[in-house]
């Protein structure tokens, strides 16, 4: 489609945007350059923005003890630093965390939101949709960033820090400058906001899960206040994601799926493939993680843990490296965050029974009745730390784990590699992502 032009011109100019400081963008006439004018064209447009891969989350991931970076020289070579949080290592090899595709995919909803009064031929319940995903696209992005390149929302002083550019229109011609933790959350949940006077899809089939809904912004919403200590918002936002889906996958049944498969009954959004078959190729499952689920009960070891190999090291499951495993948003965790939400208001029962509920479905019978009587006799603070083991356990694997860390004690972490051990301090620094390079040495400003 000729709208492929326009895309590709977005892509290179966006990434320049955030990388350096050109000279005019404008200046750039490229020969054939085709701006879309149909809905149909901006839904390609779109649709190029929600192809543009990354799995940040993922990477995180091995800066926890829930994975550990196989002893190969390569996989060392790429991830080896990252696992060891030696975020000042400037070894060549070492994976570089997104930013310039972040920035791209930002402009491509940019793009569609300022020109959403230009749109042709479509009906004013499409066009709305589109540019509903746009804002919503926009919001999750700046989400992603503020938490992997800003400081935790709920640290104290954290709201008033720099973190990242917030970049809400189309100027290529702006030096960008960061806004503070405060002004990316509030312009997320604006967006989030926005998104939901316009998006009119409850959920969509099987094969446009990618596409955001009505449900998904219910569940991004919980999410977000969640992070943001909000607990009465994220309470209600994630009751409103439960009262329009529900499902669970059992998994006492035998032809459960994992539920974080893209056809799963859990699936409310399948946007991101967390796992890539280079992560997934790097990792064994760690051993710390393991341990924690009840060997007798738990039907999710088996299902989410590989079987061992002659050094007693589990592969990871619960992905294979496909596009088959996309989640963004899952009815599990939705039951976790209004679990925690509840518990931290003191709403107690509310927080035993959407904790129960997923639990009925991830323990045996047995197993079950033996989590239900413990959950009876906890009070506030046990049953919150209780929640927050379970949601370790329930969202392993996915890219949750890094920010989970982030957002509630930020602990010490210690790992012993290679006969050498490393450790993050309590509230560490390195909980939050330095800069990339290559953005701060092209825009220096951005260390101001």
């Amino acid at each position: 489609m000729k709208v492929t032009k326009y895309t590709t011109l977005a892509f290179t100019m966006a990434g320049c945007l955030l990388l350096s400081s050109c000279d005019s963008f404008l200046d750039i006439q490229p020969v054939g350059k085709v701006i879309p004018n149909t809905l149909s064209e901006y839904r390609s447009l779109l649709t190029k923005a929600y192809q543009q891969p990354f799995n940040d989350r993922a990477i995180c991931d091995m800066r926890t003890n829930d994975v550990i970076i196989k002893d190969d020289n390569h996989e060392q070579g790429v991830y080896g630093e990252i696992e060891r949080w030696n975020d000042g290592s400037f070894k060549t090899s070492t994976y570089s965390f997104n930013w310039e595709v972040y920035y791209s995919i930002i402009y491509y909803a940019n793009a569609i939101i300022d020109n959403k009064s230009k749109i042709k031929e479509g009906s004013r319940e499409e066009i709305d949709q589109l540019v509903g995903e746009a804002y919503f696209l926009r919001g999750y992005i700046h989400f992603i960033l503020v938490n992997l390149y800003g400081e935790p929302y709920g640290k104290k002083g954290a709201p008033q820090k720099k973190a990242i550019p917030l970049k809400l229109d189309l100027d290529l011609e702006a030096i960008p400058t960061r806004n503070t933790v405060e002004e990316i959350y509030t312009a997320i949940l604006d967006d989030i906001a926005k998104a939901r006077t316009l998006i009119n899809k409850e959920t969509w089939e099987e094969r446009y899960l990618y596409r955001f809904s009505v449900i998904a912004a219910d569940a991004f919403a919980s999410r977000v206040h969640l992070y943001m200590g909000k607990w009465e918002e994220a309470y209600a936002e994630a009751e409103n994601a439960l009262a329009k889906k529900s499902s669970l996958e059992n998994l006492n049944e035998a032809d459960s799926k994992m539920p974080n498969e893209y056809q799963s009954v859990e699936i409310i959004n399948a946007y991101e493939q967390i796992q890539s078959s280079s992560t997934q190729r790097a990792c064994w499952a760690g051993e710390e993680l393991r341990k924690t689920y009840d060997t007798a009960n738990d039907l999710r070891l088996k299902k989410y843990f590989g079987e061992p190999n002659k050094d007693g090291k589990y592969s990871i499951a619960k992905a294979d490296g496909s596009s088959k495993y996309r989640c963004s948003f899952r009815t599990g965790e939705v039951y976790l965050n209004a679990a925690e939400a509840a518990a931290r208001l003191n709403k107690l029962p509310e927080a035993r029974k959407r904790l129960l509920q997923l639990m009925e479905k991830r323990y045996t019978p047995e197993g079950y009745a033996q989590k239900k009587k413990a959950l009876d006799g906890m009070q506030r603070d046990e049953l919150i730390k209780e929640i927050l083991d379970e949601r370790a356990r329930e969202l392993a694997f996915e890219g949750h784990r890094w920010f989970d860390l982030r957002r509630t004690t930020r602990p010490k972490m210690e790992k012993t590699l290679e006969n050498k051990k490393f450790v993050l301090q309590q509230d560490d620094p390195r909980y939050t992502l330095r800069l990339p390079v290559s953005a701060t040495e092209a825009n220096p400003g951005l260390l101001n």
